[in-house]
């Protein structure tokens, strides 16, 4: 991707985020979203040759819009300040997890799993973790996955998990060896990355290294949400 031409236009829509200046550099944005998505296409080609799940995907089924939703935002400006793709097997919008790239200046990230689970697939995926704990640590406490997002928490530049809770889940055991993995109210990894990452191709090598860590623990989960869906 020419991550400059991506980024210089997210720098100048976040200082003018209004219709008028939109609509005099729409060239600029027409460029820089034809050319984030031919990176998105390469990567759902790159992911799919260690996952087959996520052959089928276009990039209109990976990206979204750059118009805000802003009816229930006190946020009123119009456009977004990044450009995302979820290439999630069941589609953007399924709780099925995926393979996320998030450009945006200061800001770019790589990130796998899922996140916003109910309550009654979250109880179900911590009964999971308890019953084959063994299976879930392999996943978890690999040496490429650590390197990669750490245990759980946030920190500087990684992570896992986005929210935990402060003390253990209603109707589990207190004093279960692991009690981290059933605080959490998602099962996301994930990892900043320097705003060069992107540029260029040689990007979709590390990029699947460091999905390829993290899909152990995301077939896990993805192995209990799918009994719901």
């Amino acid at each position: 991707m020419q991550t400059q031409l991506i980024l210089d236009f997210l720098r100048d829509v976040t200082a003018n985020n209004n219709r008028e200046w939109f609509a005099n550099h729409r060239d600029e944005y027409e460029a820089a979203r034809e050319d984030f998505e031919k990176g998105v296409a390469m990567a759902i080609e790159r992911f799919a040759s260690f996952d087959p799940s996520v052959a089928h995907l276009t990039v209109k089924d990976t990206t979204y819009r750059f118009y805000r939703d802003t009816r229930f935002s006190p946020d009123k400006s119009p456009y977004k300040r990044h450009l995302g793709a979820y290439i999630a097997a069941h589609g953007k919008k399924s709780l099925h997890g995926g393979y996320y790239i998030h450009l945006e200046p200061g800001a770019c990230m790589l990130a796998c799993g899922t996140y916003w689970l109910p309550t009654q697939i979250l109880t179900s995926c911590r009964n999971e973790i308890m019953a084959n704990l063994d299976e879930w640590l392999r996943c978890v406490e690999s040496k490429a996955f650590l390197k990669y997002f750490g245990r759980p928490g946030k920190r500087a530049s990684n992570g896992f998990g986005l929210e935990h809770l402060k003390t253990c889940p209603a109707g589990f055991p207190r004093d279960f060896e692991h009690i981290e993995y059933l605080r959490m109210k998602d099962y996301c990894c994930w990892m900043n990355v320097d705003d060069r990452f992107f540029e260029g191709d040689g990007w979709l090598d590390e990029a699947a290294k460091v999905m390829m860590a993290a899909k152990p623990m995301m077939d896990f989960i993805n192995a209990v949400v799918d009994d719901y869906e």
